[in-house]
């Protein structure tokens, strides 16, 4: 029997129930099954072979692993975090570099063509027009995207400024 034979029968047999367990530890569907679809590949590139019980303990072994090496991971990033000094208390090189970290991390939060416009707004310095070209979208898009993404980072940095600023009164909806 190959390794994929076996690995169909596992998952046929007892993926229900690795995934299952798996939820259980993350309380998130989507997240178990991941967890079960690393812990498989985990085993079957280490050619465990053998009944399916056996296999099923290794795999459930293995979920355990990863998630906890999840929960390790996400505790220390969640305690660097807590160390990035505010403006009042650090130096200006310092208070610098952390609001460098805090847009780059706010920049995530954006989708590609929201942080697309962004960044061609502010570090390229492109009006609307350049913007809508340089990405093959019209100036209604950009604007769009610009407005989307003001909306998703204000929570995250605080209140933004117009990134329409080089649009024309009239364009952004007042009227004189």
């Amino acid at each position: 029997m190959t390794w994929e034979d076996e690995l169909g029968r596992v998952v046929a047999e007892r993926g229900g129930a690795l995934v299952a367990y798996a939820r259980l530890l993350t309380g998130d569907l989507h997240a178990a099954q991941d967890l079960v679809q690393d812990a498989l590949v985990n085993a079957f590139t280490r050619h465990r072979r053998g009944p399916v019980d056996e296999v099923e303990a290794y795999v459930r072994r293995a979920i355990l692993n990863a998630y906890l090496d999840g929960w390790r991971r996400r505790r220390r990033l969640d305690q660097v975090v807590h160390l990035v000094a505010t403006g009042a208390y650090a130096s200006d090189e310092t208070s610098a570099a952390g609001d460098r970290a805090d847009v780059a991390a706010a920049l995530d939060a954006l989708s590609p063509r929201e942080r697309a416009c962004v960044v061609l707004r502010f570090y390229d310095d492109l009006t609307l027009p350049e913007i809508g070209h340089r990405l093959g979208v019209s100036d209604g898009a950009v604007k769009r995207y610009l407005s989307d993404a003001r909306r998703r980072l204000e929570p995250l940095l605080g209140p933004q400024p117009d990134l329409l600023d080089d649009v024309p009164t009239i364009a952004k909806g007042v009227r004189r």
